[in-house]
């Protein structure tokens, strides 16, 4: 075996290993395990979201843990502090898949897509001719908070639409490639601009210094006719301040594709409400089953196996590896 060998091992079984396989220099030895199993102690890279304490004591090599999805769970965060020897990698496979669903749901809320649709559906043609209602985008600006791979991509769409884009990033000294044009600010700065989003879309990673970021002060300081979109987390939002800024007409209307409460088992896929709040009673309200990551899409999971192997590739080859998450930070 070649000294150089790099051994990777995913905690759980790949669904398209054979592919990934194709993809991988021949210097890396690639195993796969369960949710039970034990790494190998030659494990130099960890594939996996959910590693435990023994998973990575057990790896006595271990240099790297590559998360294969957008951001890090918390625990997941919480735990790698304890291990400052290990660097810590994401993939933003799906960015253009969540930022698409970002898109369509501000384009539902905003036109009032889905009552429009309800209500002919029954023979009812009221909402066109009532007053107002829907949001004329062009000219409007957006407030776009978390300008990294989904926000940015979101950003250039909307400016092709002929909205003004204002970002909200950690380091906004750092902008984004082809974001130039954009309008971008650092987080001190949030409250300030808030009056000034006709629409507010949430692309941040859930961290401890983003969870309840939007508070019902925040909400109260939009404009009674913007539209607001998460396709980031849930608690991002503060609950209770979301469903009452809605439901009192606080804010226009919503596309949501996060929430605050999930099935935690097979048969409470389909009964399982995403909220202890009644958004689904809202008309204002797009609601979508949190599909921004699309993981059951062959096509998206196929850019996974692919943004993998980038990144195996490029450890493998003492190459910069893409993604590096600051642990501190929590993205």
């Amino acid at each position: 075996m070649p000294e150089n060998r790099l051994h990777v091992h995913s905690l759980r079984p790949l669904a398209n290993a054979d592919q990934l396989m194709e993809l991988l220099d021949p210097r890396i030895a690639l195993t796969e395990g369960d949710e039970v199993s034990v790494p190998p102690r030659a494990t130099q890279v960890l594939v996996g979201g959910r590693p435990s304490h023994g998973d990575l004591e057990a790896c006595s090599e271990l240099r790297m843990l590559v998360v294969p999805y957008a951001g890090i769970p918390e625990a997941t965060r919480e735990l790698m502090l304890q291990f400052p020897r290990i660097a810590v990698h994401n993939l933003h496979h799906n960015a253009s898949a969540a930022a698409e669903l970002a898109l369509a749901l501000f384009l539902a809320a905003a036109k009032r897509v889905i009552p429009a649709d309800r209500g002919l559906r029954s023979g009812d043609w009221s909402i066109r001719y009532a007053d107002g209602g829907d949001l004329q985008l062009e000219g409007k600006t957006v407030l776009i908070l978390g300008l990294g791979a989904v926000g940015s991509q979101i950003g250039r769409v909307c400016e092709a639409l002929g909205l003004r884009v204002i970002g909200v990033k950690r380091h906004p000294e750092f902008p984004p490639p082809a974001t130039e044009s954009f309008e971008v600010h650092g987080p001190e700065d949030l409250q300030e601009i808030l009056p000034k989003a006709d629409a507010l879309i949430v692309s941040l990673p859930l961290t401890p210094s983003t969870r309840g970021l939007l508070d019902e002060e925040a909400l109260r300081r939009l404009p009674r006719h913007a539209v607001l979109v998460n396709v980031a987390r849930g608690p991002i939002i503060e609950e209770k301040a979301l469903f009452d800024a809605l439901s009192t007409g606080q804010i226009a209307a919503a596309g949501l594709d996060v929430w605050y409460q999930y099935p935690r088992a097979e048969e409470e896929k389909t009964e399982t409400y995403p909220s202890s709040f009644p958004f689904q009673e809202l008309d204002n309200v797009v609601l979508s089953p949190h599909r921004g990551g699309a993981f059951n899409r062959p096509d998206l999971e196929r850019l996974r196996i692919e943004h993998l192997a980038e990144l195996l590739n490029a450890a493998a080859r003492g190459a910069q590896v893409p993604n590096r998450v600051d642990v501190e930070a929590g993205y």
